[in-house]
């Protein structure tokens, strides 16, 4: 009986152990959103999202290189005259105005050239002026000039105006981050992210599981009392009445 507790015992150590954990990157992460004002995370980019990203690229250059048809042409073309004879601009203007409400948050990666990923949760009506701002809070050296641009092709982000919805930021995106020295300027030493950020690198919040109750042994089964058994019924000797007469 003891032995066989051992597991459950374990398993509950473990769960107690992960709880503390998960309360710890809680406040970690807690304390990150009320000093940067949203939601953020860091974590390593590893080789495997690289190529995915890659294999993402080169797909869509591929997609470019296909040979463009007639009924390619015709397709598009009478797709697009269905659309403006079939619906109104107040009907379109209104499913985009529906599209747009079921977004309720952008998660924007930023990734640095030391292969660190920066993930920040905004709103789709934000700005990019928004994730500018996060940026300067985040790195080591805010004084140093640097851009931000997306792939491919290579497309800097310059319109600090334009809200996450209409640049295609929504639901997510992924942007580059870069500095732009002076020339001659060598930053080939220069941190990217603050200690204080990196502290965050790895940081996640997982439901723990409740620990198993210690497993009791079962009451052993009560046997009923038996009803009493019943006498098997006797035959009777017949006895002969003195009125019959033989």
């Amino acid at each position: 009986m003891l032995a066989d507790s051992f597991p459950v015992l374990k398993r509950r150590r473990f769960a107690i152990a992960d709880s503390m954990d998960a309360q710890i990157s809680t406040e970690k992460l807690d304390a990150a959103k009320k000093l940067y004002g949203r939601e953020i995370r860091v974590f390593e980019t590893t080789s495997a999202m690289i190529s995915q990203t890659s294999n993402d690229a080169s797909g869509s250059e591929e997609q470019d290189e296909l040979e463009f048809t007639p009924e390619d042409y015709y397709r598009i073309l009478s797709t697009k005259k269905e659309d403006k004879y079939l619906k109104t601009k107040k009907i379109r203007d209104a499913e985009t105005a529906a599209r747009r409400s079921r977004m309720t948050k952008a998660v924007i990666r930023v990734r640095f050239p030391d292969n660190h990923t920066l993930e920040a949760t905004f709103h789709p009506s934000e700005t990019m002026q928004s994730l500018f701002d996060l940026i300067v809070k985040v790195v080591a050296r805010p004084d140093l000039p640097f851009y931000i641009y997306t792939v491919p092709p290579k497309k800097l982000i310059n319109d600090m105006s334009q809200d996450f919805y209409s640049a295609g930021f929504a639901p997510g995106a992924i942007v580059y981050f870069s500095y732009d020295p002076p020339q001659g300027d060598d930053i080939a030493q220069v941190p990217f992210l603050k200690e204080e950020v990196m502290f965050l690198k790895g940081v996640e919040v997982t439901p723990v599981q409740k620990p198993e109750p210690i497993d009791q042994p079962a009451p052993e089964p009560v046997a009923a009392a038996a009803p009493p058994a019943r006498k098997p019924a006797t035959d009777k000797k017949m006895v002969k009445p003195k009125w019959l007469k033989m």
